[in-house]
């Protein structure tokens, strides 16, 4: 049973990795894909696959936008994992949410690939974000987790991140990101909080990599 309690209107970090830490997106449209599923899955009605979904009209996909599990704050899709800002909007919507984006897309993935089996290192992992200081620096680390693995050559393709949606006051997407972006006089400023913020970072995961290696040594 899950130690963490979800509770609404609360903000937890959610992440997960591929299997043997392989690879969850092969190309752009496998990304794509992830990210219409993090659309089309977030509603209190249940939906029986993105493609029954294609076929409603706009009226009802409006309806069923406006009853939402969760609001995302931020999220970063990498080559062989991912990571998520989420607020729970309703009872066990975390938990409803995840089992449908995970199960939906381990489904199609485990078809086009031709495999079989977990595609994802067991649960998810959560954490609480328990106060408005941790939820700033969250943002930061998901929104440039890309730059935080300093991903280049190819893996750098097979990346999405909110980070373009911060970045553009007018960009439209998947996060109600004036939750952050409403702390600071403008995305502006924003942006410089997080790229200062970017080097304590980096050195931080170095030294928990560091610390990992020793503890299996020891």
């Amino acid at each position: 049973m899950r130690k963490i309690k979800f509770v609404n209107g609360e903000f937890y970090h959610i992440c997960n990795r591929g299997v043997d830490k392989r690879k969850i997106f092969g190309n752009q449209y496998d990304i794509q894909r992830f990210s219409q599923s993090m659309e089309e899955f977030n509603t209190i009605n249940p939906i029986g696959s993105l493609y029954e979904s294609s076929f409603l009209n706009d009226k009802i996909r409006a309806k069923r936008k406006a009853k939402r599990l969760v609001n995302f704050i931020a999220y970063c899709l990498n080559p062989n994992h991912y990571h998520l800002i989420l607020e729970q909007l309703i009872e066990n919507g975390i938990s409803q949410f995840m089992h449908r984006l995970n199960g939906g897309y381990t489904w199609y993935f485990n078809k086009k690939y031709q495999r079989s089996g977990s595609l994802f290192q067991g649960r998810f992992k959560a954490t609480h974000i328990d106060s408005n200081e941790y939820l700033l620096h969250v943002s930061a680390y998901v929104n440039l987790n890309f730059k935080i693995h300093q991903l280049g050559g190819s893996a750098a393709k097979l990346v999405k991140s909110s980070w373009e949606e911060y970045a553009d006051d007018q960009k439209l997407g998947l996060c109600k990101k004036n939750i952050i972006l409403d702390q600071f006089n403008s995305v502006k400023e924003y942006k410089a909080f997080v790229l200062e913020t970017l080097p304590a970072l980096i050195n931080k995961k170095e030294l928990d990599r560091e610390l990992a290696v020793l503890l299996l040594e020891s």
